[in-house]
């Protein structure tokens, strides 16, 4: 036999050894034992690369460690995930941050990096079904996101430190994940910055402890319930922090930029009461805590209701920005949109809630309020239903949209609509849903058709004749 004709025979058996050694199967090219890639994004209507496809995260575990100077931040992003598919690769989202390593169930992992998608391939298929764990470990200078808008967000740097935004795409910035509104997961961050620094993010504050021989102190927040990643916040800096336990409230952990701490006291007393009445008027509160991330005006221009911890400008943190930002944690973070293009349920009710609000305490009727929103052009741009690319949280997804609640309000009385509010905020609780969910869902609750009101207020061009 000839040197050709022994590798020929040999070739099976040579085939046999490399499928049977362990770590020998190729898989992360979607060949091999029958496992495909998930798809690179999520098609969203208004980003279609944000999410990914074949995998659900159930847990993020971040531990960070930020240096404010320099602008330098290292991670360990641990997340736990179900497939949905058999997985040969998968992707994750990660803006500008540089990738030093990626294991898969412990196992070394390749990958491919293209723009903001990271492709992880598994050494091994991961089949339907089955939970994985992820682990990614970056560092880098944490970068801002521009929005097709101008407006900024992700990693924001301030003067002591950084706050981290994310709607919509900024939670990417500052660590790896699967950053669609549909994907939600609990999170576990510790954060670790120099000394005489406050690092605070959602949830409770498990524990407070030195670091690095005692220059460094590490903060630990645990957040329970599911969060879409775009209400993730981390926030870095001197901060006067208030702390309460009302007998039979809920948790509240407020943290105020020291310059601005003592005119921010009598709005943060004020915490308590607006929430209580937002618990009676929306059904209970969805979240373990509450509380307030409140910055200087030159370090953020706007609000954000990060979750169980809404972030404030000085200039905006008071009653009706209060309202507002608790109003969310119902709309929009507990019921959060199921794509971009809902997320004017997001901003209606809450918009709404402060029109409830300024009728019970200040005496001004919805109608009231309503009528100066019908006169004000801004409001018709567009119907809230579908907002363009570049003007995703214009006038009329607040004001044309709370139009559309009271509209529903008029239609089908007090008693019906102040259940609906409950309803929606109780049957769709910590997960997402969609402008089709929550028409269908009216009008099954109140036995109402209400198609006139979809058709003009919600859906249609211009501005109808004045009703």
């Amino acid at each position: 036999m000839d040197q050709r004709s022994l590798l020929r025979a040999l070739a099976p058996v040579a085939a046999l050894l490399v499928l049977t050694v362990p770590g020998c199967t190729r898989s992360g090219d979607g060949t091999g034992t029958g496992g495909t890639p998930g798809a690179e994004g999520l098609r969203d209507p208004y980003f279609p690369g944000l999410g990914n496809g074949g995998y659900d995260v159930q847990h993020y575990g971040l531990d960070l460690d930020y240096e404010p100077k320099p602008n330098r931040l290292s991670g360990t992003a641990t997340l736990t995930a179900r497939a949905t598919q058999d997985l040969s690769a998968f992707n994750l989202d990660l803006h500008g941050l540089a990738v030093d390593g990626v294991t898969v169930d412990g196992v070394p992992a390749g990958t491919d990096r293209a723009g903001d998608e990271l492709t992880v391939r598994p050494r091994e298929v991961i089949r339907d079904g089955s939970t994985f764990r992820t682990v990614v470990r970056y560092s880098g200078s944490p970068k801002s996101v521009t929005d097709p808008d101008g407006s900024e967000e992700g990693w924001l740097r301030t003067e002591d430190g950084a706050i981290a935004l994310g709607e919509p795409q900024g939670s990417m910035a500052w660590f790896p994940g699967n950053h669609h509104p549909s994907d939600k997961a609990a999170y576990d961050i510790t954060v670790t910055v120099p000394k005489g620094l406050t690092a605070v993010s959602n949830g409770e504050l498990r524990s407070q402890r030195p670091a690095a021989g005692g220059s460094r102190t590490a903060f630990a927040w645990h957040a329970p319930e599911p969060m879409s990643s775009y209400l993730a916040t981390v926030g870095i800096g001197e901060y006067d922090v208030k702390t309460s336990r009302p007998a039979g409230g809920v948790p509240e952990f407020t943290a105020v930029d020291r310059t601005v701490a003592a005119r921010s006291e009598k709005m943060r007393a004020r915490i308590p009461e607006v929430l209580e009445w937002a618990q009676k008027t929306f059904g209970p509160y969805p979240f373990s805590s509450t509380g307030a991330i409140v910055e200087r005006a030159d370090d953020v221009d706007y609000a954000l209701e990060t979750q169980t911890r809404p972030v404030y400008p000085a200039g905006a943190f008071n009653e009706e920005f209060l309202v507002h930002e608790l109003a969310h944690q119902w709309y929009g973070n507990s019921v959060s949109p199921k794509t971009w293009q809902d997320v004017w349920l997001n901003e209606a009710f809450a918009t709404y809630a402060e029109w409830l609000y300024d009728e019970e305490f200040r005496g001004v009727p919805a109608q009231e309020r309503f009528e100066k929103e019908f006169e004000d052009d801004g409001n018709w741009a567009f119907p809230p239903s579908e907002p363009p690319k570049d003007d995703l949280l214009g006038a009329p997804v607040y004001g044309r949209g709370a139009m559309v609640l009271h509209k529903i309000r008029q239609a089908v009385g007090d008693a019906a609509f102040f259940g609906l509010l409950k309803s929606w905020a109780q049957e769709h609780r910590h997960g997402n849903a969609s402008t089709e969910d929550f028409t269908a869902h009216v009008e099954e609750k109140t036995g109402e058709d209400l198609t006139e009101v979809w058709d003009v207020w919600l859906h249609g061009d211009g501005r109808p004749a004045k009703p």
